[in-house]
Formats: structure tokens, sequence, C-alpha cells
């Protein structure tokens, strides 16, 4: 089937029971508009997608259709009759890719058919899967989306965990050594949060309009568990929250700490440049090429001097104690 039909990536039959079978590609339109739950998911960049849900899917509203084929997408929700249109964001766990890359899952729900399109490589969907050919998969609509859910935002808290860790790590680097080169990472943190609250925020609306939906497909079991989704989301939420607040904190050290060097480094060079700016004015003054200066003849005259620059640098070494400038 997937030589054949390379924009289909999955297609099943549920059994009701935990379990499906695989859907011959000639047999998925029919059993979409059966009783008995299917669902196929599909590959956005493949053209023949779109082809294929406009001929086999005119069922469906054509807003509902654009929205599921649309380049950029947003988590939303949008309710038709008995029946549900919803964008969900999963982390990036594709190879070589950043996680705050949050990847768009688009389906359209109702009691009878399951419609998923991805444009890239979602775990949870492998993970839905991988449940279905154990037996332990989806048993009903409602379940279906419950599960997907539960499978994304588990995701996601790993993402926030390692985020968070990654905050705790930078914070006790600069408490042990401050660096300009932590500025970096911390930006990054900041940033990643920013972007992972773009989408969880709006997800989290999302997830609460299905919990208070009066869709019937939807059981009590299952609004429970998208309940206690929607609870994790605004854990979530307030986790980014205090990440992006311990980021600016860990900025704010960062750079009183820099001053502070920086400063420390300015007065050194304030004393350096107080204690040799009259040794440097007496050597200037001796070493002029005319007549008349003093020990000229004298053998003794070199160290004569050196002991007086060293007397004057000790004078001078007190005087700065005495005035609390070192």
């Amino acid at each position: 089937m997937s030589e054949k039909e390379p924009h289909i990536l999955q297609s099943w039959l549920f059994d009701g029971k935990g379990g499906g079978k695989k859907l011959e590609s000639q047999h998925i339109s029919g059993k979409l508009k059966d009783k008995d739950l299917a669902w196929i998911h599909l590959d956005v960049n493949n053209s023949e997608s779109r082809k294929w849900i406009e001929r086999e899917l005119t069922y469906l509203d054509r807003t509902i259709i654009d929205a599921l084929l649309e380049k950029d997408t947003r988590p939303r929700l949008t309710e038709v009759k008995n029946g549900m249109m919803i964008i969900l964001r999963g982390v990036n766990t594709n190879p070589e890719s950043e996680p705050e890359d949050m990847v768009s899952l688009r389906i359209w729900i109702d009691p009878h058919r399951i419609i998923t399109l991805q444009r890239r490589p979602l775990k949870s969907i492998k993970d839905i899967v991988k449940k279905i050919e154990d037996g332990e998969g989806p048993i009903d609509a409602g379940d279906f989306l419950s599960m997907v859910c539960t499978r994304l935002f588990q995701y996601i808290d790993s993402a926030i965990t390692l985020l968070s860790d990654e905050a705790d790590d930078i914070e006790d680097a600069i408490l042990d050594r401050a660096d300009a080169s932590y500025r970096e990472k911390i930006v990054n943190v900041r940033k990643q949060s920013i972007i992972y609250k773009k989408f969880i925020l709006p997800q989290r609306e999302v997830v609460s309009q299905v919990v208070i939906s009066r869709q019937g497909w939807i059981s009590d079991q299952d609004r429970m568990e998208l309940r206690e989704n929607h609870n994790q989301l605004i854990r979530y939420i307030e986790e980014l929250d205090s990440i992006r607040e311990r980021a600016q904190v860990v900025q704010d050290e960062l750079t009183a700490k820099l001053s502070d060097k920086l400063n420390r480094n300015l007065y050194v060079l304030s004393i350096i440049t107080a204690i040799f700016l009259p040794l440097g004015f007496l050597t200037g003054l001796f070493g002029i090429n005319i007549g008349g200066m003093p020990g000229v003849d004298n053998p003794m005259a070199f160290w004569i001097f050196v002991a007086s620059l060293s007397i004057i640098v000790a004078i001078q070494a007190i005087i700065f104690k005495i005035m609390r400038w070192f």
C-alpha cells in the first residue's frame, strides 16, 4: 500500500477493543463512510493528499478541508455538527531538529472516522500505531483523541523538563564563574520558552473547549483524561513562565558579575596608573640630555635614583592605604 499510495501513511479499522487491522488503499474510502470507526493518516507534503481528500471526503465542509491542508497553522478547534476539526502541536523529536520547532497535527474526528495529517513525522502517532498493533489502542473516537493529547503532551513535558535543567545548569555555572559566553545560552533558553508558550497557550484553550463540548461520542472517562491534560498544560505554562523569569534573573546576575569584574580590572589599572605617574614623570625628567643634571658624575647616582623611586612607591602605598583606595 505504501508504494502505491505514498501520501497515505497509516490506515486502520478499529475493532472497538483496542486493536485493529490495516486497510488496503482501495477499501479506505468505503470504510470511512461506514459506521465502524476508521482512521487514515496522510502526508500533507504530498500533493496527492489534497486530491485524495477532495475526491474521497466530499462530505467534509470546504473550510474544514482548507484548514486541514493549510501551510501555517496554530492550535485551534472548530465544531461542525457531530465532528471536530482540531489542530494541535507536538514537540519536534526528529533528528537534527530543534524541539521548540513544534510539529502540527491536523485532525478531523467524528464518531465513525478519524482523518489526521502531518507535515513532519510525529512520535506520538508512531506510539499510537504501536499500541494498536499490541491491542492496547483506542476503542472509540473519544479514546483516540484523549490518547493523542496524552502522548503529545508527554513529549512536551520531557522537552520542558530538559529546558528547565538547562536553565539550572547555566545558573550553577554562572555562580561558579561569570563568562560572557553564557549570554547566548541564556537568550536561547528564553527564546525556547517563548516559542513553547506561543503554541501551548492556545492548545490549552483547545483542550478546554473539547472538555466542555457536548459531543456525545466523548465519554465521561475521556473528558476526565482530557481535563487532566488541560491541567498539565496549565502546569507547563507556569513552568515556562518560571523558566523565563529565572533566565532574566540569571542574565541580570551575569551582567552584574561581568560589570563588577570590569570595574575591578579598571580599578587595578587606575591604581597602577596612579603609582607609575610620578615615577614616569621623574624618569622622563632625569632622562633629558642637557647640562646641570644632578649626579651625572657620581657613579652611585643611578642606584640612589632607584632607591628614591622605591621610597616614593612605598609612600604612595601608605597614602593609598590611609585613603582606603585598596
